[in-house]
């Protein structure tokens, strides 16, 4: 069982004069096998937050700690190690190479890992199948609408099987029932395997399905829903 603890991180950017406070002193402990939504404003410091989390970028203080190990201090392979197998990430951008098939485009992560192109579409189909595109896996990008280019990418994030998992706006590109469902195959696998798990989002409906809800405004962290923000959002 694994959990994830953010200490006090702070990241700040200087845009011309003015410094920009993404994340201000933000601490959070997600506990295995639970499901955490984190709510904000555009250009609040969602996304940084997580890229912090995924050892893509470097606070400018705090730390990072999962499983035990402070993330912040690991070396260049240790932090790559971390990404590959123990971290499904499903990105806002699909990252999706155009003239691969869905299937290869799942198995990207696997292939990467060491797994050899056969082994990895093994373990791929089944969670293709369970976001709903058994039936489009050998269509390339181009042939896929923007949802099911977002299912690929989110098939990619759990086919290792991570011990967390982090996503930016996973259900940004789907209808109202598909963001429904695949909001609730996330909470499934948090629970069922007992990953902890931190959604960044804008939908609303996505609190009906997490186990805790935060919101981040100004960099900084708030419990709950900002009432203000279902004015923002919706």
């Amino acid at each position: 069982m694994s959990t994830l603890d953010l200490r006090e991180l702070v990241k700040h950017y200087t845009n011309g004069v003015e410094t920009v406070k993404a994340v201000d002193g933000v601490s959070l402990t997600i506990s295995s096998g639970e499901f955490v939504a984190l709510y904000g404003p555009s250009g609040s410091g969602k996304t940084t937050l997580l890229l912090l989390t995924a050892g893509l970028a470097t606070p400018d203080s705090g730390s990072v700690v999962f499983d035990g190990r402070d993330v912040v201090r690991m070396s260049e392979r240790e932090s790559a190690s971390y990404r590959r197998s123990e971290l499904g990430f499903v990105f806002q951008a699909f990252h999706l190479m155009p003239h691969t098939s869905a299937l290869d485009n799942a198995t990207i992560k696997l292939t990467g890992g060491g797994a050899t192109l056969r082994e990895a579409r093994r373990q791929v189909r089944p969670w293709l199948e369970r976001v709903g595109l058994g039936d489009r896996a050998e269509h390339t990008p181009a042939q896929l609408s923007m949802g099911e280019r977002q299912r690929v990418a989110i098939a990619r994030a759990l086919a290792g099987e991570p011990r967390l998992l982090l996503a930016d706006e996973p259900t940004g590109n789907l209808d109202t029932q598909r963001s429904r469902e695949i909001l609730a195959l996330m909470r499934d696998i948090c629970h069922e395997r007992g990953i902890p798990a931190l959604l960044v989002t804008h939908d609303l409906d996505a609190s009906a399905f997490v186990d805790r809800v935060h919101t981040l405004r100004d960099g900084q962290l708030v419990d709950g829903m900002d009432p203000e923000l279902a004015t923002i959002t919706s």
